[in-house]
């Protein structure tokens, strides 16, 4: 097989994810495939890669999910014939790294994760365009190549927003749908900061900048709204001025590091500047604060690890509003944190075809009421159950999400350079001004390198 990428494929250097920001502890899901740890498989690793007719291969990268997995591939069978083998990882495993070496080996699987621009650069050439399957009209999450077509299946969809607890704000009379403009926003802050004692709050903010663990949430997710903030999906402005040599937009950075200023401002000082992930999510979940600066993902983390704190607040409703740090904005960020790839070596058609299934309503209710998943596809009729489901599956059908760009940015920008920015801002080293120029400095020295 002559490609652009076997060189690269038999170096011994294994590339991290953008996507995955860690697994557990302070790291938090934070749009990867972090899952417990260790692998399950019913594939022998000895075979040979890609498979017969009746048989595929699929690499999943979300372990926490295997059995429903292998529950979809059952169903699949019975109605199929083809077999479909599930091979889950997660944890610490180097899941790019062990299908290089599948690789090596002819042992590729038909259908396998990748987590963001880095991972589809390890297949360049090698996967199959999905544009004209009959899932890739019914989605705004696939992951697409400008030279490759749609090479990435979304499976779920997580979002990048301001997370706040819907039943606070009631009481405090404060409706979100109008939060979308800095001076609504911090004038509903300023009236929770008003009535911490009377709501049972600690802070208005959950908000943490603290640079050595939580760098990703900083650095990659509350920076994406600057690179994508109430922009339509298909903008590419401003992580293209960053690819070419660090550019950033000064007028757009300073509005954005004024916003930054007020969640600085009204922020838990116990949590601004040394916090950590687990006490940020414990916070918001005991009803706490009336927002928290994560994603979608702690919906899982509210309703397990932290579910006697969270019943104990009420069980209380969620939302999400823009981070409208301009006036006008009126997206949150929406994306498949990883996707499913097709190798155009194996046993590519009857792959598309089950993927094809898995789109459709048969399986998208176990992907969705059983696997916890939210679907990425307009279609489907189904509503996870987690918090934050409802409010994903609201802006996505109103229209009103912006893509994931961030994913795209240079590597180590986040953990060697801008988390740091954050953290000095959110001390009191910076005021907005040095932070947009050292912002300036760092993204610049970044991709110099």
């Amino acid at each position: 097989m002559k490609r652009k990428v076997i060189a690269t494929l038999l170096a011994a250097t294994m590339v991290m994810s953008l996507a995955a920001c860690g697994g557990g502890g302070d790291n938090g899901s934070s749009g990867g495939d972090a899952g417990d740890s260790g692998s399950s498989s019913e594939s022998d690793s000895g075979s040979s890669g890609g498979g017969s007719g009746d048989t595929i291969r699929l690499v999943n990268g979300k372990i926490e999910v295997d059995a429903q997995l292998k529950k979809l591939a059952e169903m699949y069978k019975e109605e199929t014939g083809i077999t479909v083998e599930i091979e889950s990882m997660g944890g610490g495993i180097d899941i790019q790294g062990t299908l290089k070496g599948y690789y090596q080996a002819d042992n590729m699987p038909d259908i396998f994760v990748n987590g963001g621009s880095t991972d589809f650069g390890n297949w360049e050439g090698m996967l199959e365009d999905m544009s004209g399957e009959a899932w890739a009209s019914d989605t705004d999450a696939a992951y697409v190549d400008e030279e490759y077509g749609t090479i990435g299946f979304p499976y779920t969809v997580e979002a990048i927003g301001l997370a706040y607890n819907a039943d606070i704000l009631k009481k405090a009379e404060i409706d979100p749908s109008t939060l979308t403009s800095p001076d609504k926003i911090e004038e509903a802050f300023k009236t929770l900061d008003s009535k911490k004692a009377d709501l049972g709050l600690d802070a208005v903010v959950g908000y943490c900048a603290e640079a050595t663990n939580l760098y990703w949430s900083t650095g990659n997710h509350v920076f994406s709204n600057y690179v994508d903030g109430g922009l339509d999906r298909e903008d590419t402005t401003y992580i293209d001025m960053l690819n070419d040599g660090g550019k950033v937009d000064e007028a757009r950075l300073t509005d954005f590091a004024e916003f930054v200023g007020l969640l600085n401002q009204y922020s838990d000082p116990a949590l601004l500047v040394s916090g950590t992930y687990d006490q940020q999510i414990l916070n918001f979940a005991s009803g706490k604060y009336a927002f928290v600066t994560q994603g979608s993902w702690i919906g899982a983390t509210m309703t397990s690890d932290d579910a006697d704190a969270y019943e104990a607040a009420g069980n209380f409703k969620v939302g999400m509003i823009p981070y409208a740090f301009e006036d006008g904005m009126d997206t949150i960020l929406t994306n498949s944190p990883s996707w499913w790839s097709v190798f155009s070596d194996g046993n590519a058609e009857e792959a598309k075809k089950f993927l094809q299934w898995c789109s459709e309503s048969t399986a998208q209710q176990v992907l969705v009421e059983e696997a916890g998943f939210i679907s990425p596809f307009t279609s489907c009729e189904y509503v996870a159950n987690d918090p934050f489901a409802q409010t994903i599956v609201d802006y996505q059908s109103a229209g009103k999400t912006s893509a994931w760009h961030w994913l795209s940015m240079k590597e180590g920008l986040a953990q060697n350079y801008t988390g740091q920015v954050f953290n000095d801002y959110a001390a009191g080293n910076l005021d907005t001004e040095g932070f947009v120029n050292t912002m300036q400095q760092v993204i610049q020295a970044c991709y110099a390198n």
